[in-house]
This record gives structure tokens, sequence and C-alpha cells, in this order.
């Protein structure tokens, strides 16, 4: 067995028969949890036993850590600035509403040894802050080490906490519905889903070398609702592609096993999100029920993708709870799920009995955040000591966003939770941290490499490739693409933020100006081709929209509220204008390109007539669009999702019914609607927006 190459900043080294280990709890001998020829199973049982309960408890919380480098000017740093050392009353978010202590008190007194990292710096000061909490940790009574996680880095998009929390600093893809899309064209041509390796590999890469070891990510969600928030963050509605893709992307970041040199993932979340009630989601109480009320959807659309992933090292249980009211009884394998109305945290049969027992699942569960405060779904009666207990009782081992030893500690003196619980939970966490060798030669990473070796990661070059292959082509009226070189063009981009819509349109004139094969200009009527970027949002996946989530381009659209009230919806400012510049351009025979950012699957029916050509991005850099565009790049991308025809087809009626099902994806509701509806938009040239859709030339 080779010797690994330890490194030690506060404690020493011990020899044994010429071999080197680390003395971490300072006795002066070997102990068996410091020993790295045992396996990782040994070592944890080991050092579980030696554990107090207040280190047993610290061990399952995972909680927000900001770095020093992000602290406002004057703020109290440590360790060269790396390390936040405020202290802070109330929480940031409505994950974290507890008092945030500072990062050396977080570790010796809290003694949590999981965090959510979520700045967006610099590689470099992200591996300087992973080697400064380690070294915090290492000082400790035990030396455990700590271990950064996040949600994912490596996609575009716009800042939103806890689904784009970092980006720019590593290689930056579309959003996952891109890179989907990106898949779907090379299916079409015959290829497979191969790309996810390329993509993986160059996270892994990346994420060594700032020593961020475990990903909240990916979302294994099928889209069935086409109005729940978070689509955006998914691989679309295909259960058979989204298999293949996270089960290549938990071998990628992993290996064959979890080693030292795996990122480990935790797939989300576990048993599907897309099951929504008419798109509500389960951040507010209005989303709480998931609805299966389709025979036999949960099995044939949101498990598969779940059981690809079964090699990850854990799973994320969604806040929701099924509801018994508007689902029909479901199965597993022809086992019958019972339906416990709590959040899947706090479920035992679904972790316990479905997940670990039918479909042999052997990693650890870590809960959504803020799940003991606030998104507490179906025990909200419960005390916060009794929520502990409940989650952790129901199979939950890692407790997210929260500080909270208190109360956790709580339930264990009351005898809620056992000794013996608390170390199987931290055995398995721990199991993790030893084969990632964060015990050992992992511990701390080269901050002074970490910024070049980012820049010589292979994924720069491979998400250029795939922002242009992400592109969909819905529409090509008369061969209006590819422009032809020297087209004069007018660009602007409309967003529900005038300051983003400002941004984004210098970002897409700088793009137009740069392009070899096109000629910016300043007004509309001198444009051959007045190119217009709708970037729509819809909703807040943190609050509650008073009625149901908007899927049309509008501004200032009157609705109704689900209890009758009347409220008005943006989700494109300029909205009208938008349609005023498409309707003059084709007035004056100018060519109307329109290019809709899919965050989510919007309704087209009175934006698609006003465009010669209609293509489909995925926050997709405008560089790419626009080399599509003028014809530098062939179109590639096919839809990862199926787009409304009409509000007509995903209406609510008084009692709360759909007119096509919450739990079937698009591409199959059609088989569900009344008669002379359907469900995906056909435009006038006969092009169905369905999953897999796209054309080329």
């Amino acid at each position: 067995m080779q010797q690994p190459a330890l490194e030690v900043r506060s404690k020493k080294l011990v020899t044994v028969e010429g071999l080197t280990f680390k003395d971490l709890n300072a006795n002066g001998r070997l102990d068996p949890y410091e020993d790295w020829r045992l396996s990782p199973a040994e070592r944890a049982a080991d050092l579980v036993a030696r554990m107090d309960l207040d280190e047993l408890v610290g061990m399952m919380l995972i909680n927000t850590r900001f770095t020093g480098f992000s602290a406002p000017s004057g703020a109290e740093t440590s360790h060269d600035g790396a390390l936040d050392e405020r202290t802070i009353e109330a929480g940031t978010s409505i994950f974290a509403t507890r008092q945030v202590f500072g990062t050396t008190e977080t570790i010796e007194r809290l003694k949590l040894r999981h965090f959510i990292v979520r700045d967006d710096v610099s590689a470099g000061q992200l591996a300087a802050w992973n080697n400064a909490m380690n070294e915090v940790a290492e000082a400790t009574r035990l030396g455990i080490p700590t271990l950064a996680a996040s949600n994912s880095r490596n996609e575009n998009g716009e800042p939103v906490f806890g689904m784009n929390d970092a980006v720019g600093a590593l290689s930056t893809f579309p959003a996952t519905l891109g890179i989907a899309a990106a898949i779907g064209g090379d299916i079409a041509a015959g290829g497979d889903a191969a790309l996810v390796d390329g993509f993986a590999a160059a996270i892994r890469e990346e994420w060594l070398a700032v020593g961020i070891r475990k990903g909240y990510m990916y979302m294994a969600d099928v889209v069935t609702d086409p109005r729940w928030q978070r689509i955006y963050g998914t691989f679309g509605e295909d259960p058979e592609l989204i298999a293949d893709i996270v089960e290549r992307l938990v071998a990628g970041l992993q290996g064959d096993r979890v080693g030292g040199t795996s990122i480990a993932t935790t797939i989300k979340h576990f048993p599907g999100g897309g099951a929504r009630e008419n798109g509500f989601d389960p951040h507010y109480a209005e989303g709480k029920w998931n609805c299966y009320p389709t025979p036999g959807s949960f099995e044939r659309y949101h498990l598969p993708p779940f059981r690809a992933a079964l090699a990850s090292s854990s799973f994320m249980p969604y806040y929701s709870a099924p509801s018994i009211a508007k689902s029909v009884v479901q199965s597993v394998d022809g086992v019958e799920i019972p339906y416990e109305e709590v959040g899947f945290t706090f479920n035992h049969y679904v972790l316990h009995d479905l997940l670990r027992g039918q479909l042999g699942f052997t990693g650890y569960l870590n809960s959504d955040s803020g799940v003991t405060d606030n998104m507490c779904w179906g025990v909200e009666d419960l005390s916060i000591p009794e929520r502990f207990a409940k989650a952790i009782n129901a199979g939950t081992d890692l407790i997210a966003d929260t500080n909270n030893v208190a109360d956790l500690r709580a339930a264990v003196d009351r005898g809620w939770i056992s000794r013996a619980r608390l170390e199987q939970a931290s055995a398995r966490l721990l199991i993790e941290m030893f084969s990632l060798g964060l015990f050992d030669d992992m511990t701390y990473v080269d901050a002074d490499a970490a910024d070049a070796r980012v820049a010589a990661s292979p994924g720069w070059e491979l998400a250029a490739r795939t922002h242009r292959d992400s592109v969909v082509v819905l529409k090509n009226t008369a061969g209006t693409l590819p422009m032809r070189p020297g087209t004069r063009v007018y660009a602007e981009v409309f967003h529900r933020s005038a300051e983003r819509a400002d941004l984004k349109t210098a970002q897409a004139r700088a793009a137009a100006s740069a392009h070899p094969g096109l000629e910016l200009v300043e007004r509309p009527e001198d444009a051959d081709a007045v190119v217009l970027f709708a970037d729509p949002q819809s909703g807040n996946y943190f609050t509650s929209t008073p009625g149901l989530l908007e899927l049309s381009l509008c501004e200032d659209k009157e609705l109704t509220s689900t209890t009758g009230e009347t409220y008005t919806e943006t989700t494109l400012l300029g909205a009208d204008r938008f349609r005023t510049l498409a309707r003059e351009a084709r007035a004056r025979g100018q060519q109307v390109i329109v290019s809709v950012n899919v965050a989510m699957p919007w309704i087209l029916d009175d934006v698609e007539p006003l465009a010669d050509a209609l293509v489909a991005g995925f926050s997709t850099f405008f560089d790419a669009q626009f080399d599509v565009l003028a014809g530098v790049s062939a179109p590639h991308g096919r839809l990862p999702l199926t787009l409304p025809s009409s509000a007509a087809v995903i209406a609510v009626d008084d009692e709360g019914h759909c007119a096509s099902p919450n739990d079937v994806p698009g591409y199959a509701k059609q088989e569900y609607l009344a008669d002379g509806l359907t469900y995906a938009y056909v435009d006038a040239e006969g092009n169905h927006y369905t999953l897999g859709h796209g054309l080329t030339w």
C-alpha cells in the first residue's frame, strides 16, 4: 500500500512500521481512524465510538458558510481574509433563520463539519477558504476535517440562492436544459449522451482544484407540470434520457466508487419533484403536495432517473408530501406505496422501505434546506426537536442549512433519538469523508495553483461547443436562417427586470458587433434583420404567486388569484414594445428573428406568428446564438420538453383539477386531454413544439 503525502498544520505525524500517519487526536499513537490502511467503514466505526454527543450532533448538520472574501468591508475575518468570522443575529434567507456564528466558532463550539459554500469567488479564493476551514478543524479534539458542498457551478444562469449560487469562475455551460437540448441533437444525429461524460470530467477536475468535494447536484426530477418554477434546473421531461444523464454524471463525478479524486454527488429530489400541484412549489405551503392522479405515473415517469442514480453517495428527499386525496394508489415493482402525508424527509416508508429496502440504496440521505424550521410539511404541529427526531428516525442522516445544534441535542436528551442512530448516521457521513481522502492526503489543496488549473480545464472548450449545440431552431420560414454574410442586425434583449434587460442588451450587441459575419446597427429601421431576445421570468420559488404561474409573455396582465381577486403579472417588461418592434419590422419588409430563453415551457401562441425565424436558447451565450443565426454553426439542439399550445391545455377548474395531468410529462399529456384540445404548440408551418423537435439545414 502506497504512502500518501500527508500535510498537517497544527497536529503532528506519527511513524509506525516505517509509514507515516496523522496523529489527529494528539495522543502520540496510531488509532484505527487515523490509519489510512484500513477501510473507510472500519475507520468510521472507530471514530464514532470516540465522539461525544455534541460531536455526533454537529456531524449531522450542514450549514451555509460564506467566505471571508465576500464579507463587507471592515467585517471580521481571519486566515488572511479567507474565513468570515461575523456573528449575524438573524439568518439571511428562508432557510437560515437562526443566529449565524463566525466560522471558527461554528467549527470549534458547534462542531459542524459539513458546509454549503455559496460564494461566487475565484478558484484560488475557494481553495484558500477550503484550506483555512480545515486548518481550524485539524486543531480540534479529534481533528475531524470539513467537507465543502456546493450547488452546481458550471452552468450559466442568473444568481438564485440555492440554485445558481455562482457563475463564471469555472467553465460555464448552458443551463441543464441546454445540455439536454445538445444531447438531444447528438442522439438525433445517431450519437448518444457522451457529452455528459466530458461535462462530468471537467467538473471533477475543476472542483478538485478548489477543494469542493460534494455536489448538491444534479436534479433528476422529471418535468411533468409546466408551471413549476424550478424547471430550468432540470434536464427536461424525458425519463429515459434523464436516467441516462444522471447515471453518467454519478459515474463521471464519483468514478467506479468514491475515492480520493471523486466529487461525491447528492442526487435530488427523491422521489421526484416534478409532480407539482398546478406548478406550486413546496418552498411555500401552497405547493406542499406531490400529486399522482394518473395510474402508474410514479413508477413510469418519476422514479427511473433515481433508479439510475443509486450509486450516488447521497440522495436529497424533497420538501413535498404525497397527497392521499389528490392521488391514486401508486406502486413500485408491484408493491403499493402507503401514503403518509408528511414531507419526504420525514417519510419513513419512502426512505426506509422503498429507497433503502426495495431499491437497495446504501448511501446517506441529506435533507433539503430548512426542513426543521420552515418547509416542514405534515409535521408543522411538532416542536422543532420533534421534527429533528421524526426526520432522523425516518432515515435522514444530514439536516441541511441549519446550525441548530441545541434542538437536535434536545431531541437526543429527551430520548427521541438514540445514540445508536446518531452513530449510524455519522458513520455514513464519515465513510464518505474517509473515502474522499479528507482525513489523509486530500485535506488541503494547492491554492496557488487553483486558478491556473481551472483555466487549463478542457471544460471551457466543451462548454463553448455545448452552447452552440444547445440552440434549437423551432421555426425557419422561407429559409430566413442562416443570415447571409454582411447582414445588418439590430439586437435587443427583453427581461422582467429593466436593469437586466439593459445589461443583457449590451452583451448581445457586443456579441453581434464582434461577429465577423454581421454588422450591428443602432436603429431597428436601419437593419436587414431585427433580432429580439425574450428572457421572460415567472414567479419565484421562494414565494407563491397569488394565482397560477403565468407562462405567456406579458406585461401587467390582469389575472385572477386562487381566492377570486384580481392582480397583475409581468413576465416580460416591455412586452408590448417587443411585439411592436416585430410588427413594424415585418411591415418594413425586414426579417424578424426571435430567440426565447426557455427556462420554462412558455406559451408562444402570440409570439411565434410575429417571427420569421424562432429559436430557443437555455441561458445560452449570445455569441453562440449568433454563430447559429449566421450559419457559422449548424442548428443542432432538440427541445428537452414540450411547449404547451395555449392556456386552455393547462387550465385549472374551480376544484383545482388541471386540464392535463400534473404528474405526466408534456409529450404524453395528449392522451389525457378532452376532445378538441392539442397539448403541444403547432405553428403555421406544421412544426410541433414537442419533446425532440428541432430544425436544421
